[in-house]
């Protein structure tokens, strides 16, 4: 069931941001995007609202005071804030602020869905639909997502979280190209110089896993993203 929540979402920088709604989206959410806080405030007093998703260094009224608003007009609604600061202060000021939850950035899309999931469950009482866990068959490999397995030839490959979650990706795309973007998204949870790094070295170290089967390889699309090849795909 797709789920038809209303989040209200705060994000300045407008390229995070569209990410953010864009893949919340996917996953089924109605999106109420503003890049300010006094533009949020007022969406927020004139539509329905299931929960607030914040980020806390916002230009003019910051995530912080927009939460303290929010929550003096509504006692119960769920507010996550997003940020970056990690001082036990800042947490500290963010649950006095109102929230229910705290994520820091960077963050990975799918821990982002869960937390949004398990506030809307309690808020709500509704359940939700866990994401379907996958196993995946190409060339003579297998792949077991939630056991995070790789099998060739009787041999089994045990990969790290970003390595399963890099490869789930490209296999559910397979043949197709999955966007740079799109990967530090959901894995990484933004597309920072450092994690960009970070996810080549991970690629690097999934094509070492396929240079026994000719049929097989991680193919990079200069400047915009990757393919799982599969020569013969049944």
């Amino acid at each position: 069931m797709r789920e038809s929540f209303s989040i209200l979402f705060v994000e300045d920088d407008p390229y995070l941001g569209t990410i953010i709604k864009d893949l919340l989206e996917i996953e089924g959410f109605n999106i109420i995007f503003h890049k300010t806080a006094e533009s949020a405030l007022e969406d927020f007093m004139g539509k329905k609202v299931d929960l607030c998703l914040l980020d806390v260094m916002l230009p003019g009224m910051d995530g912080f005071e927009l939460g303290r608003k929010i929550r003096s007009l509504n006692k119960i609604i769920p507010i996550l804030f997003l940020t970056a600061k990690s001082q036990k202060a800042d947490v500290i000021e963010g649950f006095v602020a109102g929230a229910d939850d705290y994520l820091k950035k960077p963050f990975a899309m799918e821990e982002l869905v869960l937390r949004i999931r398990a506030l809307l469950r309690r808020s709500s009482g509704m359940e939700f639909n866990e994401p379907e866990f996958k196993k995946f068959s190409f060339g003579k490999y297998h792949f077991n997502h939630p056991e995070k397995v790789l099998q060739y030839d009787g041999k089994s490959h045990i990969l790290t979280h970003r390595e399963s979650e890099i490869l789930k990706l490209l296999c559910e795309n397979r043949n197709q190209l999955v966007e740079r973007n799109l990967i530090l998204a959901k894995v990484w949870g933004d597309d920072s110089y450092f994690n960009a790094r970070s996810m080549d070295v991970f690629l690097a170290k999934l094509r070492k896993h396929f240079k026994n089967d000719s049929e097989v390889s991680i193919t990079n699309v200069r400047g915009l993203g990757f393919k799982l090849f599969v020569k013969d795909i049944d």
